[in-house]
């Protein structure tokens, strides 16, 4: 698993729309949203810079392990390569397991340049918030791994783009990455992980604590999103 775990990183740092969408967008995105806030704060008080710099890291982070993780299995499942691997004495939990894990890894990059604009553009954070940020946001896209490996398994290879896209666009736009989440709508936000994920860095304001309902939230999705995956990997081993 090590194995192709390491394979799968290789392969993704390589891919040119990887860095392009996944790295520089977002961070292009950050650039562009605080200079239309012009140093102000978005609603709750919270200043743009810091704001931003946490929405557009996430964002990055859930679209380097969601597109990645879905279009690659949906791909390799087409020309037959998941069919091959199953003949090896790599066992389905371990190749679940393996891509969840390097697409984890691959949203470092995404989250490190956002945060490096961030560190440029005049956001002050002490040693153990940024190391602390990081680390939550790190560990939180796991959880849309998982998502993109149980999509990359649930959707038919040239339907599996749109689909992914649609997910990715809709969790952003009503889990608090382009605008805060109003009061009406924060009942209906629980049940979006993208929000509870950008809930994730609300530790780092003055006066905030971890938000451990946000923890359990991410982790049960990931628990669901994990047993959908191999649910839908054995199911399509059957089928094969």
């Amino acid at each position: 698993m090590t194995t192709l775990i390491k394979l799968e990183i290789m392969r993704t740092l390589r891919n040119k729309r990887y860095l392009l969408f996944t790295v520089l967008y977002p961070a292009l995105l950050y650039v562009f949203f605080i200079s239309a806030y012009s140093g102000g704060s978005v609603a709750g008080g919270i200043p743009a810079k810091s704001y931003f710099m946490v929405s557009m890291a996430t964002f990055g982070a859930v679209g380097a392990v969601l597109t990645g993780s879905a279009q690659r299995i949906s791909l390799e499942r087409k020309s037959g390569w998941v069919r091959q691997l199953r003949l090896t004495a790599l066992p389905g939990r371990a190749y679940t397991l393996g891509k969840i894990a390097a697409c984890a890894v691959t949203t470092l990059p995404a989250i490190g340049v956002v945060f490096a604009i961030g560190a440029i553009e005049g956001v002050h954070l002490s040693a153990a918030q940024w190391l602390g940020l990081a680390a939550a946001l790190w560990l939180g896209s796991f959880v849309f791994a998982a998502l993109g490996v149980a999509l990359g398994y649930a959707a038919q290879p040239d339907a599996v783009q749109p689909i992914v896209m649609i997910v990715y666009m809709l969790m952003a736009l009503f889990g608090g990455t382009w605008f805060p989440v109003g009061d009406s709508l924060k009942k209906f936000a629980q049940f979006n992980p993208v929000y509870l994920y950008n809930r994730l860095a609300g530790f780092v304001q003055p006066g905030h604590t971890l938000d451990t309902t946000a923890v359990a939230g991410l982790a049960a999705f990931l628990a669901l999103f994990v047993a959908v995956a191999a649910h839908l990997y054995r199911k399509d081993a059957r089928q094969a």
